[in-house]
Formats: structure tokens, C-alpha cells, sequence
């Protein structure tokens, strides 16, 4: 091969081309690409050093010349002060009305995408979040009410008894029994999250912890518990849900055997996002499981990780653009 020759058959039928030093020409920029293609495939011993430097020259963006001050559409690169979406809903309530308005449209909220991600099975499932100012009740969603139907006016306050206080519809047995148990050992959860998905099932049927196999699942590292007692059984027995709620201890996570998996947060997104996070979590490591023997994450990195992308805002952070699409798509769930 010649100094002016790209070899046959690199990128489709190649002809012969002559190096040429100067500008690159329209009649050689077929050569430009197939001296990218074959860098790019590692054959770049084979290109002729000139045609690689007419490449590189033909695809170099030369900036214009500095200036004292640059701009775009009239906006001048400067470093700005920025904000992240959603950011303001962080910001402290004016009035305890207002903070319960809050928490209750993210619960309806979050109760919708509960049902756009296919987490509804019949009347089971049930996320709560405690009242501002009377911190032993908690909002919850009603019996037999689907998700993807819910409403602000729908929710119901259930006091630790386990009575509805305020709304006319009932609560499912089993969400004040456990929820409540949680809530009343955690005064740090805000709210909790629960429902009978598909992967969360399967996988608590195994009696395992969720692993540190992708960064995602850091987050739950030596941070989620199995919880074996009462494990399949439908839960009615106060006593029962205060045995699961000492088992829960100070995780973020519980997976309750033949159950499903229940998370808790500080904020109704928090809650939400790590229950969404472990059911794919869960789904991926059975999908790798199946296929083979996964590799774990070393310790190290996986305390590393949990420390940096599995903190309470960056759960927060995940569950906002979840929070954009079910306001822009379903705006009565603000009625």
C-alpha cells in the first residue's frame, strides 16, 4: 500500500486517492470517513499519516478569536448560579396547612405512578405519609380506590389505632398495621411505600438480601433486611406488625419473605423513588442470576457509592422527573 492509497473493502468499495496536503476537497471527503471508521475499529497503523493529519485538520472546529467578553443570543458566558428542578419544593412551608397540602399531592401523586408502573394488584399496595401537625396519623390511600385514579380529595387520615379520622372511605387492615408499626418506631420516616409487584414478590420469595451488583444497587448496600417472621401471611395482628417493624431496625429497605419489599423515606419522593430503585434492582438481579454467577461490587466502592448517589436527596433528586411527568399528564390528581 502506497502513501495515497486507503486499502480496498475498509469502507464498502474504496478507490484509489492521492494525498493531497492541502484543504481538504468535497472530491476526497469519502477518505476523511473511512480514515475515521478505521481509527475508530482500531486499524489506524493501516492509514497513511497524511491522509490521517487531512482527516484530523478536516474535522477540527476552530474557535473564533477571544474576546473580552462572549455571548450567545445575547447571554454572556459567564459561570451562573443554578438550581436544580424541583428544588423549591424543599424550601419550608409557610404554614402547617400548606405542608400538609404538600405532602398530600406528592401521595396522590406517587400513587399514580404506582399504578402507571403497573404496581396495582386488586387493593393491595399503600404508601402513607404522616400529618405535619398531628405527626401519630398518617395519610393514606383508601380501600379498593385504583391507583391511577387517585385524588388529592381521595386520601384518608388514619390515627395509630387504626381509625379513620378524616374521609369516609376505608383502610386497609394490613397498611395501618404495618405502616403504623414503622411509623411509630421511626420518627425520622416521613413516609413509607408498599405494594405487590412483580420483581419485589419474586424476589422476596427467596430470602435474600439485594446485592451490590450495579451502582444502582448501592444504594441499598448493608442497608436493607429480610424479614422472615410472618413472612407470606396476610398481616392483621397488631402484635405481628410490631414484631415487623423491630425487624425493619434503622434500614431503608425491608424485604418481607414471600411478601414484597417496603421502603421509607424523609419525604414522600424519597420513600417513593427507593421503592421504584429496588424493584428494578431486584429485576436485575435476577435477570443475573439467571444468566449466571454476577460479580459483586467490592466493598469499598460499594460504600463509596451508597455514600454518593444513595443519600436521602439524591433520592429525592430521582423521584422529580417521575413527579414532572404524572403533573403534566394526570393535572386532577390535584383535585
Amino acid at each position: 500500500m502506497d502513501g495515497g492509497t486507503v486499502p480496498s473493502g475498509m469502507v464498502g468499495t474504496t478507490p484509489e486517492v492521492k494525498m493531497n496536503r492541502s484543504a481538504p476537497s468535497t472530491e476526497t471527503a469519502w477518505a476523511y470517513r473511512a480514515a475515521g471508521a478505521a481509527m475508530c475499529s482500531g486499524r489506524i497503523s493501516r492509514i497513511p499519516i497524511g491522509l490521517i493529519l487531512s482527516y484530523c485538520e478536516a474535522m477540527t472546529i476552530t474557535p473564533d478569536a477571544p474576546t473580552e467578553t462572549r455571548s450567545i443570543d445575547g447571554v454572556l458566558l459567564t459561570p451562573k448560579e443554578v438550581k436544580i428542578y424541583g428544588q423549591e419544593s424543599l424550601m419550608p412551608s409557610a404554614n402547617v396547612a400548606e405542608e400538609r397540602l404538600r405532602r398530600k399531592q406528592k401521595l396522590a401523586g406517587a400513587l399514580r405512578i404506582f399504578g402507571r408502573l403497573g404496581f396495582g394488584e386488586g387493593v393491595a399496595g399503600h404508601i402513607t405519609v404522616r400529618d405535619p401537625e398531628f405527626p401519630d396519623h398518617f395519610w393514606v390511600n383508601p380501600l379498593g380506590l385504583s391507583f391511577r385514579h387517585m385524588r388529592v380529595s381521595d386520601l384518608i387520615l388514619v390515627n395509630h389505632h387504626g381509625e379513620v379520622v378524616y374521609g369516609e372511605y376505608a383502610v386497609n387492615r394490613a397498611a395501618y398495621v404495618l405502616h403504623a408499626a414503622v411509623h411509630t418506631a421511626r420518627p425520622d420516616v416521613i413516609a413509607a411505600a408498599h405494594a405487590h409487584s412483580v420483581y419485589g414478590k419474586a424476589f422476596s420469595s427467596l430470602g435474600i438480601k439485594l446485592d451490590a451488583l450495579t451502582q444502582d444497587s448501592c444504594a441499598f448496600y448493608e442497608n436493607n433486611v429480610v424479614i422472615s417472621d410472618h413472612g407470606g401471611a396476610v398481616v392483621f395482628e397488631e402484635a405481628a406488625g410490631r414484631d415487623f417493624a423491630e425487624a425493619f431496625g434503622q434500614y431503608r429497605a425491608a424485604i418481607h419473605q414471600n411478601h414484597g419489599h417496603f421502603t421509607v423515606g424523609a419525604s414522600v419522593d424519597e420513600a417513593v423513588f427507593w421503592f421504584v430503585c429496588f424493584e428494578r434492582c431486584a429485576q436485575a438481579q435476577l435477570a443475573a442470576m439467571a444468566a449466571g454467577t454476577p460479580k459483586h461490587i467490592p466493598h469499598e466502592s460499594a460504600v463509596y457509592t451508597r455514600e454518593q448517589a444513595g443519600n436521602a436527596m439524591t433520592g429525592w433528586a430521582h423521584f422529580q422527573p417521575l413527579w414532572q411527568e404524572i403533573c403534566r399528564t394526570d393535572p386532577e390528581l390535584f383535585d
